[in-house]
Order: structure tokens, then C-alpha cells, then sequence
């Protein structure tokens, strides 16, 4: 337990043998893949008056975000394979540029949401790949690395949806995503010139996309259970991304630089939540540490209706905050289950899975909320919080 609160160990491991700037390109990639997508619940106020979107539209609008992410895990995961991660991780950085410049310049909702698809397939590319490249760079150590690579999207998280917002509403919500595409650009520059060069393997393409072994892989109750976990958590954290800053504009009457700020502080939470979540999972396992983080969600996720305080909305973020610990452990566990030779295309099909159906919930949430039950819709999602800690309970061992 020692080593969990002993950050100037952890740095120094993390740093040894010159691993520290490949960390750190690879976590500025994951930066801006994941911030610039939390963009989006922060300017659906301005898109959907915009476009004229209902909350439903919204949700989908969301839910097409968040599927194509999800349905370019796979390919992404056997490209990992076939070609290595480092010249995938470059082109999910080109690809989130260019994309990104599309969604600023289309002016009608359809080509709207076709750039915004096209945005997701492109930072999907960046998914799988982070994973497999921090495993073999940290195998004794891949809890702590990737919650400390997660945290630094939740830096951007933090800080890109409120800076987002202001620019919005000083200027036009387009710039906000302008502002990202040259970083994305220069994410591609650092890891060009930090990752190790890696030889593609050998055996061709038509061989890569040979899923034989993947069924029987993701078919081991082990794995089928953290798959379950991580789409029930999927499912939980995009609704409340999704629509929690719409939630406490329209529901709670909150302006929105203050709904705003307290969406990015959610993401600031998770700046320690991360890696404190991954040393746990390197030093005490799965069961204690999840438990602890689905609980105190739940709670959050309960009482956010029926309380009416900027001080308590507060307090609420910082418990609902722990949601953001849950995957760096499943999917670190998960990830040193899976077949070394086969990995990427194995994670690539297990993030389609959960990913995909996660998607599904803002959509949903949305249409529940657009008839009048956003209370309501929190309600349930908290109910889904408590089935997640039932299964741990009971079937989690370590």
C-alpha cells in the first residue's frame, strides 16, 4: 500500500530507462483523442441552437460520436498488430486533424453528423494502440502507466470543455474545435520522434484479419465478466457525460460557465483518480478497489436530482468523479489476459464491444429526458451503478 502513496517512486519508475518521453507523447495523444471529444457535450447548448436539435437528436448526435469510436477499435486493433503502434498512433493524430477540420467547416446537420463520425473513426485509431504499446514498454507496470496516461486526458478534460465554452460564447463554437486541429498535429510530430521503431510483422494483412482466436478469447468467463463490467460502465458514463452540463443548465437553472466548470472539474478529479485507480490494481487487485468506485458513483448519481445547490452539485461531481478509476483497472486486467501475439485484435474487438453498446445511452437518455424524466433517467443510470457493484461483489475473488 506504500507504493501507492509514494509519488516520487512512481515518477522514477515510470521514467526509468528512458521510457518517460514515450509516456509522455503517448499520453498528449491521448490528450487531445479524448478531450476534444468531451468538447462535444460542452457545446450541444450552442450546436443544438445551431442546427435546431431536440434533446433527442442531441443523444443520437452523440451516440454517432461514440459508435464510430467504438467500431474502429477492431480494425484499429489488428492494424496494432500487423503494423506496430507507432505508425498507427501518428496516423490517428492525422486523421483526428483532418477529420475535426471537417466537422468546422460543413454547414448543414447531415454533413454534420457525417464529419462528426468520421472524427470518431479517426481518434479510434488511437484507442487499442495505447494500450498494447504501454504493455510492452511497462509490463510490471501497466496499471500505473495507463492511469497516469488516462489522467492526462482528464487534464484535457478539465480544461478543454470550460475553455471551449468561453470561446463559444465570446466568438462562435467552431473556433473551440479549431483550436485543436494544430495540436493534434503537433501529437503526431512527438511521437514520430519519440516512439521506437517497429517492423511490421511479416505475415500479410489477409492473415491479420484471421479472427479465429478471438472468439475463443473473449468466450473465457474471465473475460466475458470484465466485459460486462466495462459495458454496463460504459453505458452509466456516457449518459452522464453526455448530458450532465445540459442537465444543470436546463433541469437546475445553473449558468452555463458554472454547469461548464463543474463538467471540467469532473475531469480534473480524475487527474488523481486515474492513477491512484491503477496503482491499486498493480498493488491490491480488482474487487476492493472497484467496489469503492461504483459505490460512491451510485450515490452520486442518486441524489444528483433531488438536491439544488452549487456547493452539493459540487460535492456530487467529486463522488461521481470515481467512475473515471473503473476502466484503467478493468482494462489492465483485461489487457494482460489476452494473447500477446494476437492482443491488439483481441482489445480492439472487446473495446468494439463496450464501447459500441455505451454508445447507445446517450441516445436513449436523451429521448428519456426530451419527454420530461431527466430526473428520472438519472435514477436509472444510478440503478445500472448498483448492478455493477453486485456483480463485483459476488464474483470478483482478487
Amino acid at each position: 500500500m506504500s507504493s501507492i502513496s509514494n509519488p516520487k517512486r512512481v515518477i522514477s519508475d515510470l521514467s526509468s530507462d528512458g521510457r518517460g518521453k514515450i509516456l509522455l507523447s503517448v499520453a498528449f495523444g491521448w490528450f487531445l483523442s479524448i478531450s476534444v471529444r468531451m468538447i462535444y457535450p460542452a457545446l450541444l447548448p450552442h450546436i443544438r441552437g445551431t442546427y435546431s436539435l431536440t434533446l433527442t437528436t442531441s443523444g443520437l448526435l452523440l451516440s454517432v460520436l461514440w459508435i464510430a469510436y467504438a467500431f474502429g477499435q477492431l480494425p484499429g486493433g489488428i492494424l496494432a498488430d500487423w503494423i506496430g503502434e507507432r505508425l498507427l498512433l501518428i496516423a490517428g493524430s492525422l486523421l483526428a486533424a483532418a477529420m475535426l477540420a471537417l466537422v468546422i467547416v460543413v454547414n448543414s446537420t447531415i454533413f454534420l453528423f457525417l464529419a462528426t463520425a468520421l472524427f470518431g473513426a479517426g481518434t479510434a485509431l488511437y484507442g487499442v494502440s495505447r494500450f498494447t504499446i504501454l504493455n510492452k514498454i511497462y509490463p510490471d507496470q501497466l496499471g500505473t502507466a495507463t492511469g497516469a496516461t488516462m489522467a492526462a486526458g482528464d487534464v484535457g478534460n478539465a480544461v478543454m470543455p470550460p475553455t471551449a465554452g468561453f470561446i463559444a460564447t465570446a466568438l462562435a463554437w467552431q473556433y473551440s474545435f479549431g483550436a485543436a486541429v494544430p495540436l493534434f498535429l503537433l501529437a503526431a510530430l512527438s511521437l514520430w520522434l519519440t516512439l521506437p521503431k517497429q517492423p511490421s510483422t511479416a505475415a500479410p494483412l489477409s492473415e491479420s484479419l484471421d479472427l479465429e482466436d478471438v472468439v475463443p478469447t473473449l468466450s473465457q468467463p474471465v473475460v466475458l465478466r470484465g466485459t460486462a463490467l466495462l459495458v454496463l460502465w460504459a453505458v452509466i458514463i456516457q449518459a452522464f457525460m453526455g448530458f450532465y452540463p445540459t442537465y444543470l443548465m436546463d433541469v437546475k437553472g445553473l449558468p452555463a460557465q458554472v454547469a461548464n466548470v463543474l463538467f471540467g472539474f469532473f475531469f480534473a478529479l480524475g487527474i488523481l483518480m486515474k492513477p491512484i485507480a491503477g496503482r491499486a490494481y498493480d498493488s491490491i487487485g480488482v474487487r476492493a478497489p472497484l467496489l469503492l468506485i461504483m459505490g460512491s458513483a451510485g450515490l452520486a448519481l442518486l441524489a444528483l436530482p433531488f438536491v439544488g445547490e452549487v456547493w452539493l452539485f459540487g460535492l456530487l461531481t467529486v463522488l461521481a468523479s470515481s467512475l473515471l478509476g473503473f476502466e484503467t483497472i478493468v482494462i489492465s486486467d483485461l489487457t494482460q489476459r489476452l494473447p500477446d501475439g494476437t492482443q491488439g485484435t483481441n482489445l480492439g474487438a472487446l473495446r468494439t464491444v463496450y464501447l459500441a453498446l455505451g454508445a447507445l445511452s446517450p441516445v436513449l437518455f436523451g429521448a428519456v429526458a426530451g419527454r420530461g424524466y431527466f430526473d428520472e433517467a438519472f435514477v436509472g443510470i444510478a440503478a445500472l451503478a448498483g448492478v455493477v457493484v453486485c456483480i463485483v461483489f459476488v464474483s470478483v475473488e482478487y
